[in-house]
């Protein structure tokens, strides 16, 4: 499915650390009315069809492990 992006340039970001999720807004947060899982557990949201927003599961599990 081919996608463009609503509104890159404000970006809003949210980390809960309870649930080990990262939501990433493109524009205002708003509800979706679709929204895809990809295979590395990304939730991909849409609004009329464009990319409102990304849901990265285990994000903590995605960060390079300090030495």
């Amino acid at each position: 499915m081919e996608a463009t992006v609503e509104n890159i340039e404000k970006l809003d970001v949210t980390y809960d650390k309870q649930r080990d999720v990262l939501y990433i807004s493109f524009g205002k947060p708003r509800e979706a009315d679709e929204s895809k899982l990809t295979e590395n557990d990304i939730v991909v949201r849409y609004r009329h069809g464009k990319v409102i927003g990304l849901t990265v599961i285990s994000f903590s599990k995605r960060l390079p492990s300090e030495h």
